[in-house]
This record gives structure tokens, C-alpha cells and sequence, in this order.
């Protein structure tokens, strides 16, 4: 585990107002996803997740049907735990209302499992968020489950089949889950699935929220699902959070799919994602990380209010109440 990579905390402090602007400020964490999302030994051979360049990500990246929905998983997760998009808080936090769970903080967030093909999971440290008394409500009868001394088997389970019958069965569905979320202050949390498809939402023991894009012309109200039994959470869409999502992942695609040199004009013929698509290519030579770190004056003034930490002192703070971090993300075997 990395513990001396500095990394940003970020709080958000006005709302989106210069699309370019806010263009750069969501790229960066879809850059960092894509990186975490490559396998492990594709990464060591160009020297590590520090020092791999734009130009050599283009080449060790392999597009994958998941790739969106692995983009979108850590872009809600960020928007939660890290920027706090006020306009996700503010829905996630009536989906979790609807579990029976409040708080007087912000939520928080435990990002389960970006994974690609056996790739190295992206973990947040879990057990610095939980304690011996954290409670997974699975909405059915019987008492809810302590989390902590479940969450290696949860974490494991996922690439270990075998993990899986160790999982209390009240809950043995968990480990699908892509988040588990709730309130640090009130300690009671609830596995949350994310699909940027919502067909695909599936519910399963341990389950309560399934978070998709809002859809036009449906109803995007949040809701129990009569279904699944999933507490159905819409995130918004038209000119806010899934919109800015998919045009940020839309440069980052076809930037990598131009070796990281500019588009052609009928790829990305929109002159304000060509601006940020420029700035990228600008600095296809330096390593991601450094890009990432780069950009931070490009983007929205004010919009985020940026802070230096070290890793030791973000997972060790107590209680974190609106307080997140955009780790340059910390790999953690398992």
C-alpha cells in the first residue's frame, strides 16, 4: 500500500458554471480510473502508476464493454465522498432515507471494486472508515450484520467463489455491491449497486440502493423498486452530473483512441471538449498522475476548494464529516 503519495481533498464550493471549465474537472477522475482499472503487471512494465505517461496509456489500455460503468462507479463514488456534487448528495441522501438511515453529516462512501478482468481492485480503506459497531441494514428480517467483521471475506469474495458461503446469509449478495454507503456519524450502512444501464440493476441479498442515470421521459422519482425491492436512485442528467459524466468520458475515449494526439475534427467536433481534449494533448509526455495534478488550475475557479494531504493523515482522521478526498487512489492488495 502506497502511504507517502500526496493526494487532493476537494469540497465543492460553487456550482458549475464555464462548461470547459467543468469539463477538466470531471476528465480527471475518469483518467484515474481508466489507470487503476489496467492490470497490475501491464502497469509494472512501463515502471508504475507514477510513471506511466498519457501517451504509453493510450497503448497498455484495452477498451473493454465495462470500461463506461467502471468510470461511472468511481465518478459517483467521487461525487459523494470527494467533490460532494450537491445535487447527487442531495438524492443519494433521500435514497438512504428510504432505507431507514440519517445522519448529521454528509454520507460516506466505500468504494467495493473497480475490476477489469483480474485487474487490481481500486479499494478505499474500509477499515478506517468502519468500526466493531458499523451495521449493514439488508432491509428483511432478522437483525442487521456487522460490516467490519465481514469485510475481508465481502472484499475477497468477488475473484473467490469459495469466500462467498463464509458471508452470513442474510446478506450473502453483498458482494456485489459497488459501493457501501451510509453515515459515519450513525454507523449504519447499506450496499449500493451501480449500472449506467438500468436493465441491468439486479437485486440481491445485502442490496438496498441501485443508483443509474436518470432517463428522459421516465419516471425519475426515488423510489422502492416493486421488482428488485432496490430503492431506485436517478442521478440527474440534462446539463448536470450524468450529461458532464459522459462528455468527460467521451474526450478521454477518443483521446486514447488517437494515441493521445488531437481527434480529428468529426470525432470531437464540439470546440469545448476539443479545448480540453487540447490540453491533454499537450502533456501526452508527462506521466497521468502528474497530469491529473496539472490540471487542477484549469479547471472551475472556486468550483472545488483543493487541499494537499498526505495518505496518513486523510485515513486516520476521525469521523471525516465533510471532509472527502479525489485520492490520486491508493491500490490495495487483497
Amino acid at each position: 500500500m502506497y502511504t507517502d503519495i500526496p493526494f487532493r481533498v476537494e469540497s465543492q464550493q460553487s456550482q458549475v458554471a464555464d462548461r470547459v471549465m467543468a469539463l477538466t474537472a470531471v476528465v480527471q477522475p475518469i483518467l484515474v480510473g481508466l489507470l487503476y482499472s489496467i492490470k497490475k503487471d501491464v502497469i509494472e512494465y512501463y515502471g508504475g502508476y507514477e510513471k506511466i505517461p498519457l501517451k504509453m496509456l493510450s497503448r497498455a489500455y484495452r477498451r473493454g464493454d465495462g470500461d463506461c460503468g467502471i468510470c461511472f462507479e468511481y465518478a459517483v463514488h467521487d461525487a459523494i465522498m470527494n467533490t460532494q456534487n450537491p445535487s447527487v448528495l442531495e438524492r443519494f441522501e433521500d435514497a438512504l432515507k428510504l432505507c431507514g438511515i440519517c445522519g448529521n453529516t454528509d454520507p460516506s462512501s466505500i468504494l467495493f471494486g473497480l475490476e477489469k478482468s483480474g485487474s487490481l481492485q481500486i479499494i478505499d480503506t474500509a477499515k478506517e472508515i468502519l468500526t466493531d459497531n458499523s451495521l449493514l441494514l439488508h432491509g428483511t428480517k432478522g437483525a442487521p450484520v456487522k460490516l467490519k467483521k465481514h469485510i475481508d471475506n465481502i472484499a475477497l469474495a468477488f475473484n473467490k467463489q469459495q469466500l462467498r458461503q463464509a458471508i452470513p446469509s442474510s446478506i450473502s449478495g453483498i458482494w456485489r455491491a459497488d459501493l457501501i454507503a451510509g453515515f459515519a456519524d450513525t454507523d449504519r450502512w447499506v450496499g449500493t449497486t451501480i449500472k449506467t444501464n438500468r436493465s441491468q440493476l439486479k437485486s440481491d441479498k445485502g442490496l438496498r440502493i441501485g443508483i443509474v442515470p436518470a432517463s428522459p421521459g421516465s419516471n425519475d422519482s426515488i423510489r422502492e423498486d416493486s421488482r428488485t425491492g432496490l430503492i431506485i436512485c436517478p442521478l440527474p442528467y440534462d446539463g448536470d452530473f450524468v450529461e458532464i459524466f459522459y462528455e468527460g468520458f467521451e474526450i478521454v475515449q477518443q483521446l486514447i483512441q488517437a494515441d493521445a494526439k488531437m481527434p480529428e475534427p468529426v470525432n470531437l467536433p464540439n470546440i469545448e471538449k476539443r479545448q480540453v481534449a487540447k490540453w491533454l494533448v499537450e502533456r501526452r509526455d508527462f506521466p497521468v498522475l502528474d497530469i491529473v495534478i496539472a490540471l487542477i488550475p484549469l479547471a472551475q475557479p472556486f468550483l472545488l476548494n483543493t487541499i494537499e494531504q498526505d495518505i496518513q493523515s486523510f485515513l486516520y482522521r476521525s469521523g471525516k464529516p465533510k471532509v472527502g478526498g479525489i485520492l490520486v487512489p491508493q491500490p490495495r492488495e487483497i
